[in-house]
């Protein structure tokens, strides 16, 4: 439990950061515009410390971390989270400073944050099946 809640922590005190990071970038650079920036805040705020919290409590009442997958859901998830919001921060950084880019690193960007959305699905689905497996143990005793 106490690992579940320093990661919630963690993204918390990330989360955090990342929106002083996107006020403070923006602003030093003079963007006005849209950027992906704005949206690393409240996506490792909702997809980092929220969600573990809610992991946290379900831990309490059914016991994840007994089931012998919660590892692989807690690794790849956190592979997935990570990989989407470094290129996200990637993407948002060229964005506010209008860097020219070729199609080849572009293409590479979106094939990494896809690739780190695809990571994020199979840990949900890991997720899901520990849970389920962990309430159906809960209501046979």
């Amino acid at each position: 439990m106490k690992r579940i809640a320093k990661l919630s922590f963690f993204y918390s005190i990330f989360g955090l950061l990342l929106g002083a990071f996107y006020r403070e970038f923006t602003k030093m650079n003079g963007f006005t515009g849209q950027t992906v920036l704005s949206d690393l805040h409240p996506h490792v705020l909702v997809l980092g410390a929220i969600f573990f919290l809610v992991v946290l409590l379900l831990e309490k009442f059914f016991e994840l971390t007994k089931h012998k997958n919660f590892n692989k859901f807690f690794i790849t998830y956190n592979i997935g989270l990570l990989l989407t919001v470094i290129m996200m921060a990637v993407r948002g950084c060229i964005e506010v400073l209008n860097l020219e880019i070729s199609r080849m690193i572009d293409s590479s960007i979106s094939g990494i944050a896809g690739l780190g959305h695809i990571i994020i699905t199979i840990a949900f689905i890991l997720f899901f099946l520990v849970l389920l497996n962990r309430t159906n143990d809960a209501e046979k005793k």
